[in-house]
């Protein structure tokens, strides 16, 4: 048989064995929105009462659940690009937290972290334009197959957004770690130590470069609570941490005098996108498994 008929064929088979179960089917989709209701105040009580156990729980399954998948689809290339960013993350993370802190980690840590946030916007980039091409029938004009462009634009959109989602809490970890490594930032209270003229807060190195000077590698930037700090640094702390509070005094940071190129202004819609997916792929499993198991228990099928 070919494509279409082994398919149509398994369409009408399904058909038969669900026929004269319409009862049946409307009572597992009223268990399945009332479980999906009801997962969705828990999770939303449970980030609210205790959001570093349910950030490290939901960073763990975003790890976790695409690898069962992989390996039960046999998707090796996957699998590949996985192990060696969780290799080379774990090296980083390992780096970050040692104590005592070296004076080079930091900017090792941001300088991954901010690749991997570039990287992966730019190949969720190139997979939505790749979709919106294919939908639109421009894939015909470079004799390419509407399937072809369609497969590479999901993939493209796939690694893009789940490496963006894994590296934002991942730099997240790091930075909270070497932040109260270096002595400089504390979660609660006054910082340990007093912070030089000429002492990034974030690494703890000097800074070299002055304010209204072009550096050749990267720049100073200095906040509104006048804290001045190397441009790595204070961008992976306050776009790729997350963190939007001066990591010296905590003053809340005016992000509008950091960003002067508008085409950065995406970064920050980007980074909601990415937290509405978290949610997607990493409970949305855990949700339609607690279904699976109900529906089970009751016999519907």
């Amino acid at each position: 048989l070919s494509a279409d008929d082994e398919w149509n064929l398994q369409q009408e088979k399904m058909y038969k064995m669900h026929r004269g179960h319409e009862s049946m089917h409307v009572e597992m989709i009223l268990i399945f929105l009332c479980t999906l209701v009801i997962a969705q105040i828990v999770l939303v009580q449970w980030r609210q009462r205790h959001g570093p156990s349910y950030n490290l729980v939901t960073l763990l399954q975003m790890w976790v659940v695409p690898l069962y998948f992989t390996i039960k689809l046999y998707w090796w290339r996957f699998l590949s690009m996985w192990g060696m960013f969780s290799a080379i993350t774990s090296y980083i993370l390992f780096r970050a937290t040692r104590k005592p802190l070296s004076g080079r980690t930091p900017r090792l840590v941001y300088k991954w972290f901010l690749l991997i946030y570039k990287l992966s916007y730019a190949f969720g980039v190139v997979g939505y334009l790749a979709i919106m091409f294919t939908m639109c029938g421009f894939n015909l004009f470079f004799k390419i197959k509407a399937r072809d462009s369609m497969d590479f634009g999901i993939v493209s959109l796939f690694y893009g957004l789940y490496y963006g989602v894994m590296g934002r809490d991942f730099a997240e970890i790091c930075s909270d770690y070497m932040a109260s490594t270096i002595g400089f930032y504390s979660m609660s209270g006054m910082p340990t130590r007093s912070l030089g003229d000429n002492v990034c807060a974030v690494c703890g190195q000097k800074i070299i470069v002055e304010l209204d000077e072009e550096g050749l590698i990267e720049n100073t930037y200095q906040l509104s609570c006048n804290h001045v700090f190397h441009e790595f640094c204070i961008r992976g702390w306050c776009i790729v941490g997350k963190k939007q509070t001066c990591p010296y005094c905590k003053e809340k940071v005016d992000l509008k005098r950091m960003i002067n190129n508008p085409w950065e202004r995406t970064h920050f819609l980007y980074g909601q996108i990415l937290d509405w997916l978290r949610y997607l792929v990493a409970w949305q499993p855990v949700v339609i498994g607690i279904v699976q198991g109900i529906n089970y228990s009751l016999g519907l099928e």
